[in-house]
Protein backbone atom coordinates (compact mmCIF):
# COMPACT_ATOMS: atom_id res chain seq x y z
CA UNK A 1 0.00 0.00 0.00
CA UNK A 2 1.43 3.36 -1.08
CA UNK A 3 0.25 6.58 0.58
CA UNK A 4 1.26 10.24 0.55
CA UNK A 5 1.19 12.24 3.78
CA UNK A 6 1.59 16.01 4.08
CA UNK A 7 3.34 16.99 7.31
CA UNK A 8 2.51 20.37 8.87
CA UNK A 9 4.84 20.74 11.85
CA UNK A 10 3.38 24.09 12.86
CA UNK A 11 4.37 26.22 15.83
CA UNK A 12 5.77 25.91 19.34
CA UNK A 13 6.12 22.28 20.40
CA UNK A 14 4.55 21.13 17.13
CA UNK A 15 7.84 20.23 15.39
CA UNK A 16 9.08 18.28 18.46
CA UNK A 17 6.02 16.11 18.93
CA UNK A 18 5.72 15.66 15.18
CA UNK A 19 9.27 14.32 15.00
CA UNK A 20 8.44 11.57 17.50
CA UNK A 21 5.17 10.72 15.75
CA UNK A 22 6.94 10.37 12.42
CA UNK A 23 9.57 8.13 14.03
CA UNK A 24 6.77 5.85 15.22
CA UNK A 25 5.00 5.90 11.87
CA UNK A 26 8.22 5.10 10.01
CA UNK A 27 8.96 2.24 12.42
CA UNK A 28 5.60 0.54 12.08
CA UNK A 29 4.75 1.22 8.42
CA UNK A 30 7.07 -1.37 6.80
CA UNK A 31 5.72 -4.13 9.07
CA UNK A 32 2.26 -3.61 7.57
CA UNK A 33 3.21 -3.10 3.95
CA UNK A 34 2.75 0.67 4.08
CA UNK A 35 5.06 2.69 1.83
CA UNK A 36 4.94 6.40 2.63
CA UNK A 37 5.89 9.54 0.73
CA UNK A 38 6.01 12.78 2.71
CA UNK A 39 5.50 16.40 1.74
CA UNK A 40 6.19 19.31 4.10
CA UNK A 41 3.99 22.40 4.35
CA UNK A 42 3.67 25.61 6.37
CA UNK A 43 0.76 26.64 8.58
CA UNK A 44 0.24 29.02 11.49
CA UNK A 45 2.69 31.56 12.90
CA UNK A 46 5.66 30.08 11.08
CA UNK A 47 3.75 30.47 7.81
CA UNK A 48 2.88 34.10 8.61
CA UNK A 49 6.51 34.85 9.37
CA UNK A 50 7.71 33.33 6.11
CA UNK A 51 4.87 34.10 3.69
CA UNK A 52 2.58 36.68 5.30
CA UNK A 53 -0.38 34.28 5.36
CA UNK A 54 -1.41 31.62 7.89
CA UNK A 55 -2.01 29.01 5.16
CA UNK A 56 -0.16 29.45 1.85
CA UNK A 57 -1.78 28.18 -1.34
CA UNK A 58 1.17 25.83 -1.80
CA UNK A 59 0.28 24.08 1.47
CA UNK A 60 -3.34 23.66 0.38
CA UNK A 61 -2.22 22.15 -2.92
CA UNK A 62 0.04 19.64 -1.16
CA UNK A 63 -2.75 18.67 1.22
CA UNK A 64 -5.25 18.18 -1.59
CA UNK A 65 -2.79 15.90 -3.35
CA UNK A 66 -2.20 13.76 -0.24
CA UNK A 67 -3.97 10.78 1.28
CA UNK A 68 -3.72 12.28 4.77
CA UNK A 69 -2.31 15.25 6.66
CA UNK A 70 -0.46 15.26 9.99
CA UNK A 71 -0.52 18.53 11.95
CA UNK A 72 1.58 19.41 14.99
CA UNK A 73 0.13 22.56 16.58
CA UNK A 74 -0.73 26.15 15.65
CA UNK A 75 -0.44 29.40 17.60
CA UNK A 76 1.95 31.99 19.02
CA UNK A 77 1.49 34.53 21.84
CA UNK A 78 2.82 37.44 19.78
CA UNK A 79 -0.42 37.24 17.82
CA UNK A 80 -2.64 36.46 20.82
CA UNK A 81 -1.39 39.58 22.58
CA UNK A 82 -1.97 41.88 19.60
CA UNK A 83 -5.69 42.67 19.21
CA UNK A 84 -4.94 44.60 16.03
CA UNK A 85 -3.20 41.74 14.22
CA UNK A 86 -4.91 41.32 10.84
CA UNK A 87 -3.50 37.84 10.22
CA UNK A 88 -3.56 35.22 12.98
CA UNK A 89 -2.24 31.64 13.10
CA UNK A 90 -5.67 30.22 13.88
CA UNK A 91 -6.97 31.57 10.58
CA UNK A 92 -4.88 28.83 9.01
CA UNK A 93 -6.92 26.19 10.86
CA UNK A 94 -10.25 27.61 9.73
CA UNK A 95 -9.00 27.94 6.17
CA UNK A 96 -7.62 24.42 5.93
CA UNK A 97 -10.87 22.95 7.23
CA UNK A 98 -12.86 24.88 4.65
CA UNK A 99 -10.39 24.36 1.78
CA UNK A 100 -10.22 20.59 2.31
CA UNK A 101 -13.89 20.17 3.19
CA UNK A 102 -13.05 18.72 6.61
CA UNK A 103 -16.59 18.70 7.91
CA UNK A 104 -16.25 16.23 10.80
CA UNK A 105 -13.96 16.61 13.80
CA UNK A 106 -13.59 13.32 15.68
CA UNK A 107 -12.22 13.32 19.23
CA UNK A 108 -12.00 10.15 21.33
CA UNK A 109 -12.08 10.71 25.08
CA UNK A 110 -10.70 7.92 27.26
CA UNK A 111 -9.31 7.80 30.78
CA UNK A 112 -6.19 5.98 31.96
CA UNK A 113 -5.78 4.53 35.44
CA UNK A 114 -2.33 6.10 35.84
CA UNK A 115 -3.86 9.55 35.28
CA UNK A 116 -6.74 9.24 37.72
CA UNK A 117 -4.86 11.30 40.31
CA UNK A 118 -4.17 14.10 37.80
CA UNK A 119 -7.81 14.47 36.77
CA UNK A 120 -9.98 17.09 38.51
CA UNK A 121 -12.70 14.45 38.87
CA UNK A 122 -12.96 11.81 41.57
CA UNK A 123 -11.67 8.37 40.65
CA UNK A 124 -15.11 6.78 40.85
CA UNK A 125 -16.28 9.02 37.99
CA UNK A 126 -13.35 8.15 35.72
CA UNK A 127 -13.72 4.39 35.50
CA UNK A 128 -15.12 3.16 32.21
CA UNK A 129 -15.00 6.55 30.47
CA UNK A 130 -14.70 5.89 26.74
CA UNK A 131 -16.65 8.10 24.37
CA UNK A 132 -16.10 9.87 21.08
CA UNK A 133 -17.32 13.27 19.93
CA UNK A 134 -18.38 13.99 16.35
CA UNK A 135 -18.31 17.77 15.93
CA UNK A 136 -19.48 19.43 12.72
CA UNK A 137 -16.57 21.55 11.61
CA UNK A 138 -17.33 23.73 8.59
CA UNK A 139 -20.72 25.27 9.34
CA UNK A 140 -22.43 27.15 12.12
CA UNK A 141 -21.62 30.44 13.79
CA UNK A 142 -17.87 30.32 13.10
CA UNK A 143 -18.48 30.48 9.34
CA UNK A 144 -21.66 32.56 9.17
CA UNK A 145 -21.87 36.21 8.19
CA UNK A 146 -20.41 38.47 10.85
CA UNK A 147 -19.82 42.15 11.32
CA UNK A 148 -20.31 45.35 13.30
CA UNK A 149 -23.06 47.93 13.14
CA UNK A 150 -22.33 51.22 11.42
CA UNK A 151 -21.90 52.98 14.76
CA UNK A 152 -19.60 50.25 16.10
CA UNK A 153 -21.87 49.64 19.12
CA UNK A 154 -23.43 46.38 17.94
CA UNK A 155 -22.21 43.20 16.32
CA UNK A 156 -23.62 40.03 14.81
CA UNK A 157 -22.55 36.44 14.09
CA UNK A 158 -24.99 34.38 12.04
CA UNK A 159 -25.39 30.64 12.60
CA UNK A 160 -26.43 28.73 9.46
CA UNK A 161 -26.87 25.02 8.79
CA UNK A 162 -28.32 22.95 5.96
CA UNK A 163 -29.79 19.44 6.10
CA UNK A 164 -26.96 18.21 3.90
CA UNK A 165 -24.32 19.45 6.36
CA UNK A 166 -26.10 17.74 9.23
CA UNK A 167 -26.80 14.47 7.41
CA UNK A 168 -23.23 13.80 6.33
CA UNK A 169 -21.78 14.01 9.83
CA UNK A 170 -24.78 12.25 11.38
CA UNK A 171 -24.13 9.21 9.18
CA UNK A 172 -20.51 9.10 10.38
CA UNK A 173 -21.63 9.25 14.01
CA UNK A 174 -24.17 6.43 13.60
CA UNK A 175 -21.67 4.29 11.71
CA UNK A 176 -19.19 4.76 14.55
CA UNK A 177 -21.85 3.83 17.10
CA UNK A 178 -22.44 0.53 15.31
CA UNK A 179 -18.82 -0.40 16.10
CA UNK A 180 -19.13 0.72 19.73
CA UNK A 181 -21.97 0.57 22.28
CA UNK A 182 -24.68 1.55 19.77
CA UNK A 183 -25.73 4.85 21.32
CA UNK A 184 -25.72 8.38 19.86
CA UNK A 185 -26.42 11.49 21.93
CA UNK A 186 -27.29 14.61 19.95
CA UNK A 187 -26.22 17.72 21.86
CA UNK A 188 -28.09 20.89 20.88
CA UNK A 189 -30.17 23.82 22.17
CA UNK A 190 -33.45 23.00 20.47
CA UNK A 191 -35.51 24.76 23.13
CA UNK A 192 -34.10 28.09 21.90
CA UNK A 193 -32.33 27.82 18.53
CA UNK A 194 -33.95 27.18 15.15
CA UNK A 195 -30.73 25.62 13.83
CA UNK A 196 -30.87 23.11 16.69
CA UNK A 197 -34.44 22.23 15.77
CA UNK A 198 -33.26 21.54 12.22
CA UNK A 199 -30.50 19.33 13.69
CA UNK A 200 -33.09 17.32 15.66
CA UNK A 201 -35.41 16.86 12.69
CA UNK A 202 -32.58 15.79 10.40
CA UNK A 203 -30.84 13.47 12.86
CA UNK A 204 -34.14 11.74 13.63
CA UNK A 205 -34.53 11.05 9.92
CA UNK A 206 -30.99 9.65 9.67
CA UNK A 207 -31.49 7.50 12.77
CA UNK A 208 -34.26 5.56 11.02
CA UNK A 209 -31.53 4.03 8.83
CA UNK A 210 -29.79 2.68 11.93
CA UNK A 211 -32.46 0.79 13.92
CA UNK A 212 -29.83 -0.92 16.10
CA UNK A 213 -28.53 2.41 17.41
CA UNK A 214 -30.24 4.20 20.30
CA UNK A 215 -30.64 7.95 19.81
CA UNK A 216 -31.16 10.38 22.64
CA UNK A 217 -31.12 14.18 22.90
CA UNK A 218 -29.50 16.49 25.40
CA UNK A 219 -29.39 20.27 25.66
CA UNK A 220 -25.84 21.56 25.60
CA UNK A 221 -25.98 23.04 29.11
CA UNK A 222 -27.14 19.70 30.51
CA UNK A 223 -24.49 17.87 28.47
CA UNK A 224 -21.78 20.15 29.88
CA UNK A 225 -22.87 19.16 33.39
CA UNK A 226 -23.15 15.47 32.47
CA UNK A 227 -19.55 15.39 31.20
CA UNK A 228 -18.50 16.28 34.75
CA UNK A 229 -21.12 14.38 36.73
CA UNK A 230 -21.17 11.11 34.77
CA UNK A 231 -18.83 11.06 31.74
CA UNK A 232 -19.18 7.27 31.40
CA UNK A 233 -22.79 7.89 30.30
CA UNK A 234 -21.73 8.86 26.78
CA UNK A 235 -20.82 6.63 23.84
CA UNK A 236 -20.99 8.74 20.65
CA UNK A 237 -21.72 12.45 20.99
CA UNK A 238 -22.95 14.30 17.89
CA UNK A 239 -23.10 18.08 17.85
CA UNK A 240 -22.68 21.31 15.91
CA UNK A 241 -19.54 23.40 15.58
CA UNK A 242 -19.49 25.79 18.55
CA UNK A 243 -21.08 23.37 21.02
CA UNK A 244 -18.59 20.72 19.94
CA UNK A 245 -15.68 23.12 20.41
CA UNK A 246 -16.72 23.75 24.01
CA UNK A 247 -17.72 20.18 24.93
CA UNK A 248 -14.54 18.61 23.56
CA UNK A 249 -12.29 21.05 25.40
CA UNK A 250 -14.23 20.42 28.61
CA UNK A 251 -14.00 16.66 28.11
CA UNK A 252 -10.26 16.83 27.46
CA UNK A 253 -9.62 18.09 30.98
CA UNK A 254 -11.14 15.07 32.71
CA UNK A 255 -8.52 12.71 31.27
CA UNK A 256 -5.78 14.28 33.39
CA UNK A 257 -3.53 15.42 30.55
CA UNK A 258 -4.51 17.26 27.40
CA UNK A 259 -1.28 15.95 25.90
CA UNK A 260 -2.77 12.45 25.66
CA UNK A 261 -5.62 13.18 23.29
CA UNK A 262 -5.64 12.75 19.50
CA UNK A 263 -8.16 13.93 16.94
CA UNK A 264 -9.13 13.57 13.31
CA UNK A 265 -10.84 15.99 10.95
CA UNK A 266 -12.26 14.24 7.90
CA UNK A 267 -14.05 15.14 4.71
CA UNK A 268 -15.15 13.31 1.61
CA UNK A 269 -11.65 13.34 0.10
CA UNK A 270 -9.22 14.54 2.79
CA UNK A 271 -8.37 13.64 6.38
CA UNK A 272 -6.22 15.54 8.87
CA UNK A 273 -4.86 14.16 12.15
CA UNK A 274 -3.56 16.21 15.07
CA UNK A 275 -3.30 16.27 18.87
CA UNK A 276 -5.83 18.53 20.54
CA UNK A 277 -3.26 20.40 22.65
CA UNK A 278 -2.02 23.84 21.69
CA UNK A 279 1.41 24.97 20.57
CA UNK A 280 2.66 25.58 24.16
CA UNK A 281 5.39 28.02 23.03
CA UNK A 282 6.81 28.22 26.57
CA UNK A 283 7.88 24.60 26.27
CA UNK A 284 9.25 24.78 22.74
CA UNK A 285 12.80 23.51 22.34
CA UNK A 286 12.99 22.11 25.88
CA UNK A 287 12.26 18.46 25.02
CA UNK A 288 9.52 18.31 27.66
CA UNK A 289 6.32 18.11 25.60
CA UNK A 290 4.07 15.06 25.69
CA UNK A 291 4.22 13.38 22.25
CA UNK A 292 1.54 10.78 22.96
CA UNK A 293 -1.37 12.85 21.61
CA UNK A 294 0.41 13.17 18.27
CA UNK A 295 1.47 9.52 18.31
CA UNK A 296 -2.12 8.46 19.00
CA UNK A 297 -3.17 10.71 16.11
CA UNK A 298 -0.90 8.55 13.95
CA UNK A 299 -2.92 5.56 15.17
CA UNK A 300 -6.09 7.28 13.95
CA UNK A 301 -4.36 7.91 10.61
CA UNK A 302 -3.56 4.20 10.33
CA UNK A 303 -7.20 3.37 11.10
CA UNK A 304 -8.12 5.72 8.25
CA UNK A 305 -5.84 3.66 5.99
CA UNK A 306 -7.70 0.53 7.30
CA UNK A 307 -4.51 -0.68 9.01
CA UNK A 308 -6.36 -1.37 12.24
CA UNK A 309 -3.83 -3.87 13.61
CA UNK A 310 -1.04 -1.31 13.30
CA UNK A 311 -3.19 1.34 14.97
CA UNK A 312 -3.93 -0.99 17.87
CA UNK A 313 -0.24 -1.77 18.31
CA UNK A 314 0.46 1.93 18.80
CA UNK A 315 -2.35 2.30 21.31
CA UNK A 316 -1.10 -0.73 23.22
CA UNK A 317 2.41 0.72 23.23
CA UNK A 318 1.12 3.96 24.75
CA UNK A 319 -0.79 1.95 27.37
CA UNK A 320 2.42 0.10 28.22
CA UNK A 321 4.32 3.37 28.51
CA UNK A 322 1.80 4.64 31.06
CA UNK A 323 1.87 1.40 33.02
CA UNK A 324 5.67 1.44 33.15
CA UNK A 325 5.87 5.13 34.02
CA UNK A 326 7.51 6.20 30.76
CA UNK A 327 5.78 9.57 30.83
CA UNK A 328 6.59 13.24 30.38
CA UNK A 329 6.55 15.95 33.05
CA UNK A 330 2.91 16.92 32.48
CA UNK A 331 1.92 13.49 33.84
CA UNK A 332 4.54 12.98 36.56
CA UNK A 333 6.56 15.95 37.80
CA UNK A 334 8.77 13.81 40.02
CA UNK A 335 9.67 10.98 37.69
CA UNK A 336 9.54 11.64 33.97
CA UNK A 337 11.33 11.26 30.66
CA UNK A 338 11.93 13.68 27.81
CA UNK A 339 9.87 14.04 24.66
CA UNK A 340 12.59 12.21 22.76
CA UNK A 341 12.77 9.36 25.26
CA UNK A 342 9.00 8.92 25.32
CA UNK A 343 8.93 8.68 21.54
CA UNK A 344 11.86 6.26 21.47
CA UNK A 345 10.04 3.96 23.90
CA UNK A 346 7.01 3.74 21.57
CA UNK A 347 9.32 3.08 18.61
CA UNK A 348 10.93 0.23 20.53
CA UNK A 349 7.49 -1.25 21.25
CA UNK A 350 6.24 -1.21 17.66
CA UNK A 351 9.47 -2.02 15.77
Amino acid sequence: MKKTVTVLRGDGIGPEVMEQALNVLNAIAPKHGLELTYHEGLIGAVAIDQTGTALPDETIEKCLASDAILLGAVGHPKFDNDPNAKVRPEQGLLKIRKSLGLFANIRPIATYELLYNTSPLKEKLLKGVDFIVYRELTGGIYFGDKGRGDDGNSAYDHCNYSRMEIKRIAHLAFQAALQRRKKVTLVDKANVLETSRLWRDTVKTVSAEYPDVELDFMFVDNAAMKVIQNPAFFDVVLTENMFGDIITDEASVITGSIGMLPSASVGEKSALFEPIHGSYPEGAGKDIANPFGTILSVAMLLDHFTLHEAAEQIRNAVDNALKEGVVTVDINQDKHVSTTEAGAYIVSQVS
